[in-house]
């Protein structure tokens, strides 16, 4: 080797982490784990929780498919790799750590009773790696709290986990001969068989079983039967012969699987909206606090924006207002919508201002969340209306202007470009000057994936929400009219009139024009929706899956 030539240096071993990410829900990732993701230079994932972790990673992170070889799995912040086929992970972890980075290797459940992460952490052991393990909550046990099937109660009793697929025949004959709850991680059309095992072993026929299918999930689906029945309960049900017949499921055999406990304890598949597919048109911004709540009631939220925001053409009027507000031009200043305190909060930060700008002067807010976003820059509003939330209601409360209380007579209101003149109207007569500044323009969004505007106008979705006017006539206008199966709410009767007009049928209206409220009344609906199914001895089914001849008129609420 010629002197000159640079000598190779030893790269500093990284680090792994084996994270249990669990069975499929996301709010069931530990404290521990999000931090472990935040850090990680590489995430070697399986397929069924690449989508659960890979939210938490750090822009730029490699994201590896650790279940389909040759698969590119990346985001649009992550680097994309190309695995080879047959590659083996074992040493694709290691090779990742002995590079010097820090590997987060995400399995479904928790490590501990994966397959192949033990090997993968001798692996790591025997090569000189560091390594931690971060529990997750295992998948059969998951699956089973959330489908209401409790595996122990006061009485106690010997619980068993078997693996189907690598069972032996003495392993069979021990759960067979216990009359203790027995776990079985298998297929969907591996179930008949697993019970017949154990019926060959001593099972009773008779013993109640239960078998559900994507856990934890708002597409969680139970059955419930008995050890001699399940096959034929999956044939009248359709469920089987199905090209989906190798998804996995939990199936949980033992009398506190038995229906009649299940009706009680069924916490999750119960929620009043369980499974319904929402249409959130909104913009993105707006639309997350929706859709949590949304998600709290077990539906599953599919954001459309049908506006966009953009600054205003000229911007010169909202430059004179802000400074107009630090110079003491204005008495009051009044948010009508999140948007409007976006605006204004980011020429404040233009300017290097902050919230102490607004001393002195009197801050009204126009709806919960409106007041929220203020709250977060540091603002708490003087006002916000006691009844309704709109201009209407804030026009209620606003103090008449008084030259012996009120040293300046001017409200600045920013406010979008085709805001009505409601409330600018209503101020002036209570004897109030009026700046009413464009703060940002609404525009239409485009129009969403093909696939969207089908499932729309096919009937696809279970419910629309819709919370103004605008929202209406744009999802109308870039998507087409909603299929008359989906249920329509409304945030206010002007809305619900926007709605009629375009042909909709308003099934849903908030009690105040709230975004919270409008979730609140949706689900008040689907519970009714689903008691009335119970007591009529109906199954229960969501809108998209009725045929529209058989759809009732509904008056809203």
């Amino acid at each position: 080797m010629s002197p000159t030539t640079p000598q190779p240096t030893a790269c500093a071993p990284g680090h792994v982490t084996f994270l249990g990410a669990g069975p499929g829900d996301p709010g069931l990732l530990t404290l521990r784990a999000v931090e472990a993701l935040t850090r990680a230079d590489v995430l070697i994932a399986e397929p069924e929780v690449l989508d659960v972790v890979r939210t938490h990673a750090a822009a730029g992170v490699t994201v590896l498919d650790a279940g389909t070889p040759g698969r590119t799995a990346a985001d649009g912040a992550s680097t994309a790799v190309v695995v080879p086929a047959l590659r083996d992970w074992a040493n694709l972890v290691m090779e990742a750590a002995g590079s010097g980075k820090r590997v987060v290797r995400a399995v479904s459940g928790d490590p501990g009773l994966d397959t192949y992460a033990a090997e993968e952490m001798l692996a790591c052991a025997s090569a000189g790696i560091d390594f931690e393990v971060v529990p997750g909550v295992a998948a059969a046990v998951g699956v089973a709290a959330y489908a209401g099937v409790p595996l122990r109660d006061a009485q106690g009793a010997d619980v068993r986990f078997v693996d189907a697929a690598t069972a032996s025949e003495r392993c069979w004959s021990e759960v067979g001969a216990s009359d203790g709850t027995v776990v079985v991680s298998t297929t969907l059309d591996s179930v008949a068989a697993a019970a017949g095992e154990l019926v060959a072993a001593g099972r009773k026929p008779d013993t109640p079983l239960t078998v559900t299918v994507a856990g934890t999930t708002t597409r969680q689906k139970t059955w419930t039967a008995t050890l001699g029945t399940i096959a034929q309960t999956f044939k009248q049900a359709k469920v089987l012969p199905s090209p989906e017949g190798g998804r996995p499921v939990i199936a949980v055999v033992g009398e506190r699987s038995a229906a009649a406990q299940r009706d009680q304890l069924s916490w999750f598949e119960s929620k009043p909206l369980f499974g319904w597919k929402v249409l959130v048109p909104r913009t993105k911004e707006q639309a997350a606090s929706l859709s949590d709540q949304l998600r709290s009631y077990g539906a599953v939220p599919h954001e459309v924006p049908t506006i966009a925001v953009e600054p205003p053409r000229t911007p010169q009027q909202m430059e004179r207002a802000v400074k107009g507000l630090v110079t003491g031009r204005y008495e009051w200043i009044a948010f009508t919508s999140v948007n409007a305190v976006k605006a204004v909060r980011e020429k404040f930060e233009e300017y290097g201002l902050d919230a102490r700008a607004f001393a002195g002067i009197k801050v009204a807010a126009v709806g919960e969340q409106t007041a929220n976003a203020l709250i977060a820059f540091g603002v708490k509003p003087d006002l916000v209306p006691s009844g309704e939330q709109s201009a209407a209601g804030l026009l209620e409360d606003w103090p008449p202007y008084d030259p012996v209380f009120d040293p300046i007579d001017r409200v600045f209101l920013p406010r979008a470009d085709i805001a009505t003149e409601t409330l600018v109207a209503g101020l002036i007569e209570l004897g109030w000057e009026v700046d009413d500044v464009t703060a940002y323009r609404t525009v239409r969004a485009s129009p969403p994936p093909a696939e969207t505007r089908e499932a729309i106008k096919g009937g696809g979705f279970d419910a629309v929400l819709f919370t103004s006017s605008s929202t209406v006539r744009n999802l109308v206008g870039i998507a087409g009219k909603p299929h008359n199966v989906t249920v329509i709410a409304c945030i206010g009767p002007a809305t619900a009139k926007t709605a009629e007009e375009h042909g909709l049928r308003v099934d849903v209206m908030a009690p105040e024009p709230s975004v919270l409220k409008l979730a609140a009344a949706l689900a008040d609906f689907g519970a009714r929706r689903r008691d009335a199914a119970v007591e009529a001895g109906d199954p229960v089914t969501r809108p998209s899956e009725r045929r529209p001849g058989s759809r009732r008129r509904r008056a809203a609420p």
